[in-house]
């Protein structure tokens, strides 16, 4: 039997023209990522993941119109989200099971032509962002907000999500977040998707599996500790001492270092720079301040350079987002990946079957109940 390798760590599962990382750079269908949080709409990247090219015009377009017609849910789905609101329900719960409920209203669900695949692809990105959105609110006691066609999908998160129309820099923060988000070859939540669907199971159920391995903290739920951790600091005084204690007690501390990238996680400087905006912008300049200071240190003492997570905390948090809903954002973000890999193992599937090292007792022999 093969080695084994805990975690899979090294070991290659599946080939892929979606994402690449390759000397600790990220790219897209080829695309550097440096390229495309620089230059591109979350959109664009979306029909990118799924077809290995950019749109062009036309083609943008019509998914533009496409993510905004089926942004609107199902009114069942709103009083779906009543009956749990108002209990202590993580809105990754939440989201885990209202992906699967809105596959009740899909009559294509199951159908497998592929010009329906696709279209199924698209009201599935489309409504999660509404999922997200409309649970923060009906939770608050407050009415879904429809989507605005004036908007693109950044800004229409934002506005379904506040009811008000978001700043340019809101918007360019948060499309920069869901492009650098959106795919990341075969991490955990993806190779979640892949398995799921190995099955040829359908798309919501590979969907509802990533969902649920992403709201792990070891994965998705890093930001949202971040931020807790953020919380915690009241000025720029206290990290030093917040900082040793915490590496004292062999604590983990949340946002740093990652298993692919040796060298830093190459998105994490677009956010960071996107941190110092906002956090400007809104007038919390000191919670930027603190997070730098924890960055430097910990590179410092421990050798951990700040992944993508730590300073998306401070980006959402200035959007006055609240921060249970920072890991669903990285699920509307990352549904374009999954979706994309999804797609892929539909074209070249094998089932997903490893093997594993049996490490129990062995030659036992049944006895009786009275006997034992």
């Amino acid at each position: 039997m093969a080695e084994l390798q805990k975690g899979l760590e090294g070991v290659i599962a599946a080939e892929t023209k979606v994402s690449s990382i390759i000397d600790s750079q990220l790219t897209y269908a080829g695309y550097d990522i440096d390229d495309l949080a620089q230059n591109a709409e979350f959109e664009e990247v979306i029909f990118l993941l799924w077809h290995y090219r950019l749109p062009n015009e036309a083609e943008l377009k019509e998914l533009k119109e496409k993510l905004f017609e089926y942004m609107t849910l199902n009114p069942r789905v709103y009083n779906h989200f009543k009956e749990y609101a108002t209990g202590n329900v993580h809105p990754m719960t939440a989201l885990r099971t209202s992906v699967s409920y809105i596959a009740h209203f899909d009559e294509h669900a199951e159908d497998e032509e592929e010009s329906q695949t696709l279209e199924r692809a698209i009201r599935i990105q489309a409504k999660i962002a509404s999922l997200v959105t409309s649970y923060a609110r009906v939770r608050e006691g407050k009415e879904a907000v429809k989507p605005n066609k004036d908007l693109n999908y950044a800004g229409n998160f934002l506005y379904m999500l506040r009811g008000e129309l978001p700043t340019d820099i809101e918007v360019e923060a948060f499309n920069k977040a869901l492009v650098l988000h959106a795919d990341h070859e075969l991490n955990a939540s993806t190779f979640t998707a892949r398995c799921a669907v190995s099955s040829l199971s359908d798309m919501y159920s590979g969907i509802v599996a990533a969902v649920g391995s992403l709201k792990g903290p070891l994965h998705g739920g890093a930001n949202e500790r971040v931020m807790s951790m953020l919380s915690e600091v009241k000025s720029i005084d206290e990290v030093d001492a917040y900082i040793d204690e915490k590496i004292k007690n062999k604590e983990k501390i949340m946002g740093f270092g990652h298993r692919v990238y040796k060298d830093g996680d190459p998105r994490a400087k677009y956010l960071k720079e996107m941190s110092r905006k906002i956090t400007a912008e809104t007038g919390q300049s000191q919670l930027f301040d603190i997070s730098v200071k924890i960055a430097d240190k910990m590179k410092a003492e421990k050798g951990l350079i700040a992944n993508v997570d730590f300073f998306s905390a401070t980006v959402y948090h200035s959007m006055n987002i609240e921060h249970d809903l920072f890991t669903p954002i990285f699920a509307v973000s990352r549904t374009s990946g999954w979706i994309a890999h999804i797609l892929e193992q539909y074209r070249d599937n094998r089932i997903m079957r490893p093997r594993a090292h049996y490490i129990g007792e062995t030659d036992r022999t049944y006895e009786p109940i009275e006997k034992r």
